[in-house]
């Protein structure tokens, strides 16, 4: 049974770049960067999300706004812990009750033990009652409106910032998974590198960032499009603009997306043959905010010849399909192997 109360249960998407908070009964209530900002002379917490995001590479020596998690999984305890702890505070807003909330926490496919208990732990620790695990393919698949509950093969890519998890699901279950630590963050470091080596020009992450949504590309586009950014001239030291083109952007981030299209390929590769001929039937299905790289869907349809799309609201679905396990908890417990170690 559950705690009594209204949104006492929370689902989290506990992301690389950003963090997805579901109240059971509310939805969707809160979407942050996955940034902390903190005071190293004082050990405090200065900001946490969007305001701490604003801070990246623009602190003083002792203020340090760092990613707690890299590559899907803890990188920084305690700072995970402090940012947990704000944000299930921030989502249950004036919310009173004395009873400690029942979290379920999305996970990499191929977690290790010890990684899994890093995030329960780090839960408990942030004021959680009881804690299970979701892997991320399987929350995205349910979030994206896929039934995997029946004996036919879906497969599913969850393109997020450190991983990237690409699962074959029947029956409640994935049939054959994979996860590479090759997502939305290697896109950037991709491209701080193309234009370092290129144009002898050093740009931050958040550069990267803005380049890669706004002209990065994985797939020809039709028509090429520019943008002017900044940086520092590696020769002279000095601020300077440039123009870049988004046919430079698919030569930036050809080796990253190309790595995605293997994983995906060998998962295929893997799949039994009946499986195979239901996913050629109903196509791969990406989610997470790495799939919105333009034409990474292309890439891989022409890459592996079976029909590609990004499912609606790709950002959110791994956090949709947490909020449906929390609502059903009872039906999605035993088949979607929701980790409960808290003996």
């Amino acid at each position: 049974m559950g705690f009594l109360g209204f949104g006492t249960d929370i689902g989290i998407d506990l992301g690389t770049a950003s963090v997805l908070v579901y109240i059971k009964g509310k939805g969707v209530v809160l979407k942050e960067p996955s940034v902390v900002a903190t005071d190293n002379t004082k050990r405090k917490v200065l900001a946490v999300g969007e305001e701490a995001r604003q801070m990246i590479g623009r602190t003083p020596g002792n203020i340090i706004a760092t990613r707690p998690l890299r590559d899907g999984v803890i990188s920084d305890y305690d700072v995970t812990e402090r940012m947990l702890r704000h944000f299930i505070k921030k989502a249950r807003g004036n919310s009173v009750s004395l009873l400690r909330p029942r979290v379920i926490i999305c996970i990499p496919c191929e977690a290790t033990e010890v990684e899994k208990r890093a995030v329960k732990d780090a839960a408990l620790s942030a004021g959680a009652g009881k804690v299970y695990l979701i892997e991320e393919p399987v929350a995205a698949a349910i979030g994206a409106g896929l039934d995997i509950s029946k004996a036919s093969g879906s497969m599913i890519v969850d393109i997020g910032g450190g991983t990237t998890d690409v699962a074959v699901l029947s029956l409640g279950g994935m049939v054959v998974r994979s996860s590479i630590k090759i997502a939305g963050d290697k896109f950037d470091e991709a491209i701080i590198r193309y234009i370092r080596k290129k144009h002898n020009i050093m740009i931050g992450e958040r550069t990267a960032e803005e380049l890669k949504i706004n002209i990065g590309t994985a797939y020809p586009r039709s028509e090429e499009v520019t943008m002017d950014i900044r940086g520092r001239d590696l020769v002279t030291g000095l601020p300077k603009n440039i123009t870049v083109s988004s046919e430079e952007m698919r030569e930036a981030l050809e080796e990253t997306t190309s790595a995605i299209v293997d994983c995906v390929h060998s998962v295929l590769e893997h799949t039994p043959p009946e499986l195979s001929a239901d996913i050629i039937n109903k196509g791969i299905i990406m989610t997470g905010g790495g799939s919105l790289l333009y034409g990474l869907d292309l890439l891989i349809q022409s890459r592996t010849h079976v029909t590609t799309t990004v499912a609606k609201d790709s950002i959110c679905c791994v956090a949709y399909g947490t909020g449906e396990a929390l609502e059903n908890l009872d039906k999605f417990a035993e088949m979607l192997s929701l980790i409960d170690d808290n003996k």
